[in-house]
């Protein structure tokens, strides 16, 4: 082997060049806000029981945010993306109508 091939020269062919690494972009997905509507039939510790079982709240947190809604009329059970908050919404809904409560829960974006 010449010298100029095994240096790399113009017969061996090993050019130079940069290498660049691209990340793709990735959008973070949008929030939903989980609420919870304060009507004047269901009882307190249902809506405590509900948050506790489908928002994993302590029983204390679950109290605040009971008490948030029963005086302001809404409240915020949690942040989820689209589908986790829908699915919430919907489990929470059945849950009050086996129930035979009228509670209600809705989600919109953040």
């Amino acid at each position: 082997m010449s010298d100029d091939k095994r240096r790399g020269g113009e017969d061996g062919g090993a050019g130079t060049g940069v290498i660049t690494k691209t990340k793709p972009k990735t959008k973070k997905p949008s929030l939903y806000k989980v609420l919870l509507l304060n009507d004047d039939y269901t009882p307190m510790e249902f809506v405590v029981h509900v948050l506790e079982r489908f928002f994993s709240k302590g029983r204390d947190e679950a109290t605040v945010i009971m008490l948030h809604v029963h005086q302001h009329g809404v409240g915020i059970c949690g942040l989820y993306t689209y589908e986790v908050a829908e699915t919430k919404v919907t489990q929470v809904m059945d849950f009050a109508q086996q129930h035979q409560h009228p509670l209600q829960c809705t989600m919109e974006r953040e």
